[in-house]
């Protein structure tokens, strides 16, 4: 601060340096010339510490930019899941993570997204709400990571008031929207050191669910009766749907898939389960190998078995 006339604090939103470095006394400018709200930039910055009127754009305004929808990573362990419960028109109370996105087009499969933990407790409530609707059932959809974060009182709860729910908890290994934290059911510390690991199964039979599976989202067959079992039940069930994050682990063994063109039907199918890897180029259907991860779940979806595993897989 000696070391000029004027400082300056450029901060987005609250001013928490600012009031910081006037409490020890130091003459500061931020908040007085600079937005509270908002997302800061240069023409901004310079307006308030410059005075100067602030520049307009001379990007052009009629530039084609193309649709980029937020999606699933090609590979995705999610991906199977909703699937099978879009197909199944259930109602879904979400929460916060990469599967939020299940919200959107094609998956179309959330119903609801508050915040952490809420997709228990609100499921919870919608429970309480169609219990005059025979048969109305509601999926409680949560990562494995909220789950350790904000599921476990909601589980609890669940079980407490007796509530028909299906918790759903897809379990990734990892805290991947945020950056592949470890958490408490990983086995590792945040340092990456072995500690104790969590297991999710166990977790929710200890809090008294009496119907707990685990299945595998690249298996739909799998996923899909385990879904059944749960829906045919009265009381709280859990499903553990376990498979690695497509970012963090990459199996060998699994094969890219291909479409073989004299057997596809164009019928738009491969695309309901909102695969980045597989496009439609004019009136073809392609699958990118290089963005291919081999989860195979393409091919158990095309109703023709136009789909198949690529044997010269590198």
């Amino acid at each position: 601060a000696k070391s000029v006339d004027k400082l300056y604090v450029v901060e987005e939103l609250e001013p928490y340096i600012e009031e910081h470095v006037k409490m020890l006394g130091i003459a500061v400018t931020g908040k007085d010339v600079l937005p509270r709200c908002g997302e800061l930039n240069p023409e901004l910055i310079r307006t308030g510490i410059l005075g100067e009127a602030p520049k307009t754009s001379k990007v052009p305004k009629d530039i084609p930019i193309p649709m980029r929808p937020p999606v699933l990573c090609p590979g995705c362990p999610h991906r199977g899941f909703f699937h099978v419960v879009r197909k199944n028109k259930l109602f879904v109370t979400g929460d916060i993570g990469c599967y939020t996105l299940s919200v959107l087009p094609p998956l179309a499969s959330m119903d609801t997204c508050i915040c952490m933990g809420a997709s228990i407790s609100g499921a919870i409530g919608f429970a309480k709400a169609f219990e005059d609707q025979p048969g109305k059932k509601v999926v409680a959809v949560l990562g494995d990571s909220t789950f350790m974060h904000s599921g476990l009182t909601g589980l609890m709860d669940t079980v407490y008031n007796k509530a028909n729910v299906i918790t759903c908890v897809l379990d990734n290994r990892t805290t991947a929207m945020t950056g592949h934290q470890e958490h408490p059911g990983t086995g590792f510390t945040v340092k990456g050191e072995p500690t104790h690991k969590m297991e999710i199964p166990d977790i929710a039979r200890a809090l008294g669910v009496k119907h707990v599976y685990e299945v595998d989202p690249y298996n739909l067959d799998e996923t899909e009766s385990a879904l059944k079992k749960c829906l045919e039940t009265d009381e709280p069930s859990v499903m553990v749907v376990k498979r690695a994050c497509a970012l963090k682990v990459r199996d060998a063994e699994f094969a890219l898939s291909v479409i073989k063109q004299d057997k596809c039907k164009k019928c738009g199918t491969c695309l309901k389960i909102g695969c980045p890897a597989i496009i439609k180029k004019d009136d073809v259907y392609l699958i990118d190998r290089s963005m291919c991860y081999g989860c195979g779940i393409c091919r158990q979806v095309c109703p023709f078995d136009a789909i198949e595993a690529i044997e010269d897989t590198p």
